[in-house]
This record gives C-alpha cells, structure tokens and sequence, in this order.
C-alpha cells in the first residue's frame, strides 16, 4: 500500500507506472536532489548526529592545508585582484571556513578573493551562511558550476563528484543493456535490466574494457560536469578534486547507501539514506584535458597533505593545545590511513589547471 511507503518512494512508483522502469541515473537524482523528498534538500547529514562524516569535520587542518594551497595558486596564476574561490558541494562550510582563515596569513590573497558556492540544498546554504558570515568575505550560491561566472578561479570539491548520479549497464548477449529501477513482482524496488540494448554503447567504452565477459557491469557519469571544469580551468585556474574512487576505469557495481553511519540498501526507503558510487578518475582527466587543461594526479590523500605539511601543522597545533594532542593526532592518523578502507588510501586528489600555471604544490614527487 501507498501509505506504507516514504514520499519519494511513492513518487517513484508513479512514474515508473507512467513512464516504465526508471534509468539508475534518475533514481539515484531524485533520491539526493528531489525538491521536496530529496535526501540533501530538507537536512543536514553531516557530523556524528547525521550520516556520515567527511574530513574537513575531522580535523581543522584539512581546510587550512587547502587554503595555504588556495594562495599558493594564486601567486603562480599572477595574483589576480578579482579571484572566485568556488567550493562544489560545501556541506557545512566547514571546509571554506577554515581554508579562509588560514589564507588571512597571504593577506592580498584574503584581500581578492569572491567566494562561490555551488549547493543545491536549502538546508545546507544556511548551514553555510552561518558559518561563513563573521569572515567579512563576499559569498554567493548557486545551484550549478555553468552559473558560477567566468574568470580567474580556483576550485575546490570534496567528496561532491562521488554523489553525482551514475549510470551502469550490464553485458548480455545481444550487447550492453542499461540497468534501471523497477517494481518487482513482490512488490518492492529492484534493479533490473532494460529490454533493449543500447546501440553502439560499446564504442564508447574504454577500449580495454570492451572484451569484458558476461554479466559484467559498467559504470560512467555524463561528461558534463568534468567538460565544464575543464574549459574554464584551461583559461585561467585550478581546480583540486578529492574523493573516493579508482584511478583506472574498471568493471564493477560502487553504488552505496549510507544512512546514520552504516552502509543500507540503496533501494530501502528512498530519500532518507546518501547514495554515492566511486569516482572514475582517468575518465575525469580524459575529459577535462580534452578541454585544453593540464592534469596533475590522481595521487592519494595521504600523499597529497604530507606533502603540503599535515605533519608539521599537527605538530604546531600539539604545541599549541597540549591538552588536545591525543585528539590531534587521533585527526591526522584518520586523514592518512591506509588500507582498502583507510582515507589516505581510499580517497584520492587530482588537480585540473591552465597548462601555463606549471608544477603545482602537493603534486611535485617528493625530492
């Protein structure tokens, strides 16, 4: 029955009666971005009390690391005095707060910075607005890249591809079908598989992934998001992308759901869990550089903040708060575990530049 059901879910049903069963990509849309059920549009799921917790909320470093690397760019892009520091998905604020404040130490830095912010919940922006508005810094929303205006930037996305809808289709005889969403015979949602092929899908796959066997899924995100990214930091900036993901593109099935900390069914309850599935790093560069950008990465996490001082900055802050040290360090080993599991390993940092900009810092191999 409708009633036994949560708003999205009854949504959904809707039109998978109208329309048919509904392509992945469009579920996992309407599961984060619905405007009234949506998952990011009514709450805030970060912290301890939300769902998940990302790494600027672990450790203050985390953003002033990013901001020193923030200024850093500025002075190799020729110090612009109108420069838009865009932040994609900036969940609390707790990212720009923190890189803010750390770039006050680059004062003509401080002095030219525009912020935007790319967010798409409400809820969140408030968040945001809150947090940022004793900094005497200029910010704006919007809810896309394509509205952020053109010129001078430096971009910043933490954990904010990753959500952005995915498509998969799975290998059959007749060729590659597009997996979708549709209601079982049971009664509950279910993944199933589109009864026609999709023509000359294989073409477009990695050429190395074109002989995959039978059943085998793929996964790929629409090349809007990383095509745009790339023209506009082809003529004047950079962008620094950290996530979770693969270097290489593969085979395999990454979509999660993620409510009060544990993984759920992604299908269970539509609207009230986060849904993301890994981030394709070598199809992101391939698409940015096809734009004309320079590519710096995939590195790790971890490799990226202990080159940029994470060690160091740890060690000033100890100095500073003894009595927090044991919380400090706890932060800084999170920030750079690794293993399959660990942040420094799992998530990954990848820079996309104007080709004229050169080595930039955090990318440089060790000396």
């Amino acid at each position: 029955m409708a009633d036994e059901h949560s708003p999205l879910e009854s949504e959904i049903r809707r039109l998978i009666a109208i329309a048919g069963p509904m392509p992945l990509a469009e579920y996992m849309r309407l599961c984060l971005t619905h405007p009234q059920y949506g998952y990011y549009m009514n709450r805030d799921p970060l912290g301890a009390g939300g769902d998940f917790i990302t790494s600027p909320e672990i450790s203050q470093m985390f953003g002033e690391l990013i901001g020193l690397w923030m200024a850093a760019v500025w002075r190799q892009m020729d110090e612009p005095q109108d420069v838009r520091v865009v932040e994609l998905g900036p969940g609390r604020g707790t990212l720009m707060h923190d890189a803010l404040r750390a770039a006050k130490v680059v004062a003509a830095f401080a002095n030219a910075i525009v912020v935007h912010l790319v967010e798409v919940s409400p809820a969140l922006q408030q968040v945001q607005e809150r947090r940022l508005e004793h900094l005497g810094v200029a910010v704006s929303w919007y809810r896309t890249l394509e509205e952020v205006p053109n010129g001078p930037s430096i971009v910043v996305a933490n954990e904010f591809i990753d959500a952005l809808p995915v498509r998969q289709a799975v290998k059959g005889n007749d060729g590659w079908h597009e997996r979708v969403v549709d209601v079982a015979p049971e009664g509950h949602l279910c993944i199933a598989t589109a009864r026609d092929s999709l023509p000359v899908f294989e073409t477009s796959m990695p050429r190395a992934l074109r002989d995959a066997p039978l059943g085998a899924i793929y996964e790929w995100r629409t090349d809007d998001f990383a095509l745009e990214l790339g023209r506009r930091m082809r003529k004047d900036g950079a962008a620094l992308i950290i996530d979770y993901g693969h270097e290489r593109s593969g085979l395999g099935d990454t979509l999660q759901a993620v409510a009060e900390h544990s993984f759920a069914d992604p299908l269970r309850v539509p609207g009230r869990a986060d849904l993301t599935a890994h981030v394709d790093f070598e199809a992101l560069a391939q698409c940015a550089e096809s734009m004309g950008a320079r590519i710096y990465g995939p590195i790790r996490q971890r490799d990226l903040f202990l080159r940029l001082g994470i060690e160091q900055r740890a060690a000033a802050l100890k100095a500073s708060a003894p009595q927090k040290a044991a919380d400090i360090e706890i932060a800084l080993s999170r920030l750079l575990a690794g293993g399959a599991r660990g942040m420094g390993e799992l998530f990954k940092a990848i820079a996309i530049a104007a080709p004229e900009l050169g080595s930039l810092p955090g990318f440089e191999p060790p000396s």
